[in-house]
């Protein structure tokens, strides 16, 4: 079964509040959002963010310029759904994020609270991580959070990765500064603890 597939079928199947990483308010996630903003018109992706709410909590801090991306068009179609007329400047791109065509330098914050963990050898992480460096602008800022050491094994049936905030701002490299990380317990809908790790890095700038 294809990686599109696979996620394709977990979002049909699965009403978005009962998946284990779902929360009404990604609140460390825009708490690094509004650290790194510059002002509410900066050019914000969320990689993997299809039924995520970071989305709906960004327009209504009145951020305007903002791309969802998911492998998942299901996902992505719950979502507009979900926010209506309020998310009429939302971009949304189905896609790949290891695949996709990205724009050059488009981008001043990059944040991803879904899918780098699920990138399980090194091969997959290098193109992710260039990706990032082709995407973002330089001195632009990157938010990544994945499972920490007492993180899940496994998600939705997948094997995943899990890292201390050290070895997550390692895979990425010297290209990013690491300017902050910190560690969540997410309680999932079931009530089980969930750990992530985040990492806050601002892109060189040359």
């Amino acid at each position: 079964m294809s990686t599109k597939t696979h996620w394709e079928s977990v979002y049909q199947t699965k009403p978005a509040e009962s998946v284990s990483w779902y929360a009404p308010h990604l609140r460390e996630s825009l708490r690094y959002v509004t650290q790194a903003a510059a002002g509410k018109d900066v050019a914000i992706i969320d990689v993997g963010g299809g039924e995520s709410t970071l989305v709906d909590d960004l327009v209504n801090e009145g951020y305007s310029d903002i791309t969802v991306l998911d492998i998942a068009v299901t996902a992505l179609e719950v979502t507009r759904r979900r926010l209506g007329p309020l998310g009429a400047h939302v971009k949304w791109m189905a896609a790949d994020v290891l695949e996709v065509d990205l724009p050059v330098g488009a981008y001043d914050i990059w944040h991803d609270r879904a899918v780098f963990h699920f990138l399980t050898n090194d091969d997959q992480r290098r193109r992710y991580v260039a990706q990032v460096l082709k995407a973002l602008k330089p001195g632009g800022f990157a938010i990544v959070g994945a499972f920490g050491p007492e993180g899940p094994e496994k998600c939705s049936g997948l094997q995943v990765s899990r890292y201390a905030p050290g070895e997550l701002h390692g895979a990425f490299g010297e290209p990013f500064e690491l300017l902050g990380s910190s560690v969540e317990q997410h309680t999932t809908p079931s009530g089980a603890p969930q750990q992530f790790v985040y990492c806050y890095c601002r892109r060189a700038t040359s």
